[in-house]
């Protein structure tokens, strides 16, 4: 009698709990107060970004009361927490594409061309995030201008012009390495992140081998039959570099956090990328001006260029059961006076040319605006997957455990091994 209570009690268990799931999924989309509730993912990592999208959505929840933006940032969990969701086809209503708008996430996205601010989308951003058939992927909330980060007063203290070509920024690290007197770091990395190094192969890699007629390589990089001998300059500029004494010496071991109170105290030259620093040094100290410059050019003959394209984004789900409030929220975002303050508020052009915004790099941008904007390198001519082992290869460079050749090579073999995975 007892075996058959305990049978009956747990079935009803298992009853309670696959109801409760039931009712939960049924009711994923109203919240408290009978709310439509609409899950949002964000990359934004930054506090500054993180409070500027906060006020976003606080302003349109008091516009909207019967919406609540659900709104998360996982930070450097959000690639593997998506490729799950995508998985399990169980993705948030609004997600960041960061990057991969069409690629990665294209068959997850609704077509947001119909929508009234589609017109005001800057020209830039058409090869990014929208395809030959005119589906429009994602709203962008602001766009990327990758280049170099320097500590423009520090420069203009030791008489050095920001550099155009590769062979003038190697000149500009050793001048600060002995101006410097080993109080700054004229390359300084985070490179406890794999990231970091993965930044500077990214962003290098297309003034190696895109911009330049006669290193132009993009043909095989699409076809697979790129030969990865051609992308060993990178590697052992990058071990040139440390021998030379142009890296921080923790650089296997330095993490972001770092690297706005380092710059701060005048104690680095250069970083890759960093955009987003300026207003966060200008915080500690506003006697510290920094600047941003495009690409060096590395090959003769060839012009800098900026490395960009969507930084923040939203795509709206196709398979969500609240697509019309998760479009009403980009429609808001969209309004030239949020468009304005979410630019400003990040410190990066805006998405769409509806308004004009000044921040704190605006005079850099305008000064390069003829600068042509180069996609990422990994997004268009890389499989998905290869960020990860770009970078580690750079923390097995300046560990001594990888040569500048072993790069290339480790290189050549997970781009084939994940070509072969996607036929």
């Amino acid at each position: 009698m007892k075996k058959m209570l305990k049978t009956v009690m747990l079935a009803a268990a298992i009853t309670t709990v696959a109801t409760g799931c039931n009712n939960k999924e049924a009711s994923s989309s109203e919240g408290e107060g009978g709310k439509t509730v609409v899950t949002m993912y964000s990359t934004v990592t930054n506090e500054t970004d993180q409070i500027t999208m906060k006020n976003a959505v606080k302003k349109f929840e008091q516009e909207n009361p019967d919406i609540d933006i659900k709104d998360n940032y996982p930070g450097n969990e959000y690639e593997g927490m998506l490729r799950v969701k995508m998985a399990a086809n169980d993705m948030p209503d609004l997600f960041d594409t960061h990057g991969w708008a069409i690629n990665r996430y294209g068959e997850y996205t609704e077509d947001l061309s119909d929508m009234s601010w589609a017109k005001d989308l800057d020209p830039a951003l058409d090869q990014i995030l929208k395809d030959e058939s005119g589906k429009l992927y994602a709203y962008p909330l602001n766009q990327a201008k990758d280049g170099l980060t320097y500590n423009a007063s520090l420069l203009e203290e030791y008489g050095i012009e920001p550099p155009a070509t590769f062979d003038e920024f190697m000149a500009a690290l050793e001048t600060i390495k002995k101006k410097g007197k080993g109080e700054v770091t004229p390359l300084w990395f985070a490179g406890a992140d794999k990231g970091a190094f993965g930044q500077y192969f990214d962003q290098f890699a297309t003034p190696l081998l895109v911009t330049d007629e006669k290193h132009n390589f993009q043909k095989e990089l699409l076809d697979g039959t790129f030969d990865w001998s051609n992308y060993t300059f990178l590697p052992e500029k990058l071990k040139e570099m440390q021998e030379k004494g142009y890296l921080n010496e923790d650089v296997l071991t330095a993490q972001n956090h770092q690297m706005t109170e380092l710059m701060a105290q005048n104690k680095i030259g250069f970083i890759v990328g960093g955009g987003m620093l300026g207003p966060s040094v200008e915080e500690l100290n506003p006697e510290v001006k920094l600047g941003v410059i495009p690409m060096p050019a590395i090959h003769e003959g060839d012009e800098p260029s900026w490395i960009g394209g969507e930084r923040h984004t939203f795509a709206v789900w196709k398979d969500s059961k609240v697509k019309e409030e998760a479009k009403k929220f980009i429609e808001f975002l969209s309004q030239p006076e949020m468009v304005k303050e979410i630019a400003e508020g990040t410190s990066l052009p805006a998405g769409l040319t509806n308004t004009e915004s000044k921040n704190y790099y605006s005079d850099y941008y305008e000064k390069y605006k003829d600068i042509v904007v180069e996609p990422y390198f990994d997004r268009v001519y890389l499989p998905s997957g290869m960020w990860d082992p770009m970078g580690a290869s750079g923390q097995e460079l300046l560990s001594g455990t990888a040569s500048p050749k072993d790069v290339s090579k480790r290189m050549e073999e997970e781009y084939k091994r994940l070509l072969d995975q996607k036929k």
